[in-house]
């Protein structure tokens, strides 16, 4: 099973991650240098935090082992898939009652900004051939994907 892994001391608060997010899920699809980063159809689903202290705090889906977002789904449209390890976001199911959102221990999820009807949530960019856009885009390497026990 693969994971988003995070060093926070090495990220400089770039944000070149949430750009490549927000350009890997926009519609329609487009070059990067048109990309309207304060439409909010073209949300991020990952955000960098500053410390307070002069660094920065990359938060990203964990897609947990024990994810609190998708046992708090009372609709089910947050699952964990046994083969991929990952959690999955159904909008169709969504009841948008944000249950998920409240019990996220990493403060990940969040209301979709534009409707409030859906989660915003990472899809590890699954219909990506390799790595997902943020990763890839890191000029730091402060995430990176790793292989993990279930």
């Amino acid at each position: 099973m693969k994971r988003i892994m995070i060093d926070d001391s090495k990220c400089d608060g770039c944000k070149n991650c949430s750009a490549a997010c927000m350009q890997a899920h926009r519609e329609p699809a487009g070059s990067i240098y048109d990309l309207d980063m304060s439409d909010p159809k073209n949300e991020t689903r990952n955000h960098i935090l500053a410390d307070g202290k002069g660094g920065y705090r990359p938060i990203f889906c964990r897609h947990c082992t024990l994810p609190e977002c998708a046992m708090s789904c009372m609709s089910g449209a947050l699952n964990k898939e046994k083969d991929t390890g990952l959690v999955r976001y159904d909008e169709k199911k969504c009841g948008a009652c944000f249950m998920c959102v409240m019990n996220c221990p990493y403060g990940v999820l969040k209301p979709d900004t534009l409707t409030r009807t859906k989660v915003i949530k990472c899809d590890f960019c699954l219909e990506a051939d390799s790595e997902p856009s943020c990763v890839k885009n890191c000029p730091k390497k402060a995430i990176w994907v790793q292989e993990v026990q279930a």
